[in-house]
């Protein structure tokens, strides 16, 4: 759901003013709020100095350039042989569990999570044909009560708000109100008709509001269903306010960056509950498609109200120049950047880059290091098959190149008000964050145990042992052990069961979803609470717990 929408969904099926969805109010410009429209202006000085260019490549996107694929925050770029993964993929979830968005490597993930691309030579994205929709497109006819666009002024959020059915019973062991089951009944009515309820989505959306379409990327194969898809699964775990309430709020933040707006949301809102009720027809009524309007307008107005408060403290995105390059494998580069103002954020989260080369296409990566007092930023990369983005920052990218970061997300961040010692598991570029935490807890002069498990599939895959190796050098705290699959024989959260022990430790994890899913088994089974560990790399399994 990476990809909100732009416009009224008054089209003359809603029968009547604003369309269902309506915001209540237009935002309300606060101090600086051109900035939004400004940002084209910003950097100006830095763009001309850019490298020449050879051939056809093209510069830059600018700031009227948004995109609106589906990316929940996705999960950073943390995986040096990860499997490429769909989205459907990311979204399947543990068999005992319910389905979730996947990453924040999800909806707006590192691209080895997120998007299965073309070819490995990360071929140019054809443009998609304008959809067909069937004539017996069904029209919206219920209205429902319409959506603020500013932040509500006691903080609360409209998840927030509803009170338990049973006081003394804990979120998770709560019933599913009503509402939860019919939105249940009904993902299950159209989950043998994935693939055709995401084309009708398009279809409406792209018929109905033809100018919707220049706002989400040419090649729509690999991105199409995220939207939808981030959309269905909000609403699927509508009872989980702790959770549900971050996660549209890191969405909202995050969909600043391609130009979403308030009054983007309502065709969104129509065109889903007509691609469901078409799918969804021998158990679609009254009651259901309301069911469907209030968990969307609760939804829609968790991000709305984030990116409202946003607005007033930080810009959409940013420009950054590539300051250093540095080639470590054939296909893992540490690219450093430099952002043109300050760029705050905290160890173990991950921002969204787009490249001059792939406009509109956005993947996640995390920071490879703590805060600098420079203020430069850096990313370790895999350039992975038929990736655009990775393969653009690998092998194309060098000094002075100009690309956009969005927004910081993700808590997989070190609580200093404990002294709890840390157990790291890093797999792949999924070390990056790992050292950033390690830097981090150096910075805070504190002397907690920290063990880092760094896991590879060959010798040459640690790429970033000798920086570890001297962090361990210069920290006695630190402890730094190497796993190589090929030489131990086993998967890198087995490797943890022959220390310890660790139920005292808080635990990190970073790196492909499924090293996550079996490290999360893992460390709960040698006795670590699923709220001591931490990751930001398989949302589904979070949404889950």
């Amino acid at each position: 759901m990476d990809a909100p929408t732009t416009m009224s969904a008054d089209n003359g099926t809603s029968g009547g003013g604003g369309g269902w969805f309506t915001p209540r109010n237009q935002p309300t410009a606060a101090p600086g709020a051109e900035q939004e429209t400004a940002e084209g202006s910003r950097l100006a000085g830095l763009r001309p100095v850019r490298r020449p260019r050879t051939g056809n490549s093209p510069g830059p996107s600018t700031a009227g350039e948004p995109d609106l694929s589906g990316q929940a925050a996705a999960p950073p770029d943390t995986e040096t042989d990860r499997e490429e993964m769909t989205p459907a993929k990311e979204m399947a979830a543990p068999a005992d569990e319910t389905r979730l968005p996947a990453r924040p490597e999800e909806i707006d993930t590192p691209e080895e999570i997120h998007t299965p691309e073309q070819t490995s030579q990360a071929p140019s994205p054809t443009p998609a044909q304008p959809p067909e929709v069937p004539d017996d497109t069904p029209s919206a006819g219920l209205r429902v009560p319409v959506q603020r666009s500013s932040p509500p002024q006691d903080g609360t959020t409209p998840l927030g708000t509803n009170p338990p059915q049973f006081p003394g019973l804990s979120p998770t062991d709560q019933p599913p109100s009503p509402d939860a089951v019919r939105i249940r009944r009904t993902m299950a009515e159209i989950a043998p008709f994935a693939e055709k309820v995401t084309s009708y989505f398009y279809a409406l959306l792209f018929v109905r509001h033809p100018d919707l379409r220049p706002l989400f990327p040419a090649a729509m194969d690999a991105q199409r269903d995220r939207l939808l898809r981030a959309l269905l699964t909000a609403a699927e775990h509508i009872d989980n306010a702790p959770v549900l309430v971050d996660y549209l709020q890191n969405l909202g933040r995050g969909h600043r960056k391609y130009g979403t707006r308030a009054e983007h949301y309502p065709a969104v809102g129509e065109c889903l509950i007509g691609a469901l009720s078409k799918y969804a027809s021998g158990i679609w009524d009254t009651e259901t498609e309301a069911a469907w309007v209030r968990a969307y307008t609760t939804i829609s107005q968790v991000m709305i109200d984030a990116a409202a408060a946003d607005e007033l403290r930080a810009p959409a995105w940013w420009y950054a120049e590539v300051v250093s390059h540095d080639l470590r494998t054939p296909d893992v580069a540490v690219v450093t950047v430099r952002p043109d103002q300050p760029y705050p954020f905290l160890a173990g989260q991950y921002t969204s880059l787009e490249t001059p080369w792939w406009p509109r296409i956005w993947r996640h990566y995390s920071f490879a290091s703590a805060p600098r007092s420079d203020g430069l930023l850096s990313f370790h990369v895999k350039a992975v098959p038929a990736g655009w983005v990775s393969n653009a920052l690998v092998h194309r990218a060098h000094p002075g190149d100009i690309i956009r970061l969005g927004p910081p997300s993700g808590a997989m961040t070190v609580d200093h008000t404990t002294d709890s010692g840390l157990l790291c598991l890093g797999g792949g570029t999924g070390i990056a964050p790992i050292k950033a935490l390690v830097e981090d807890v150096a910075e805070h002069g504190a002397r907690r145990s920290v063990e880092v498990f760094y896991g590879a599939r060959t010798d040459n895959d640690l790429y970033d042992i000798d920086t570890m190796l001297r962090l361990q050098q210069s920290h006695p705290w630190l402890s730094v052990r190497a796993i190589v699959d090929q030489q131990a024989h086993l998967q890198l959260p087995d490797a943890v069961r022959e220390y310890g022990p660790w139920h005292e430790y808080d635990a990190y994890l970073s790196g492909p979803p499924g090293m996550i899913r079996s490290g999360v088994d893992t460390l709960r089974s040698i006795g670590i609470p699923s709220e001591r560990i931490r990751h930001d790399s398989v949302e589904e399994i979070v949404l889950a717990q």
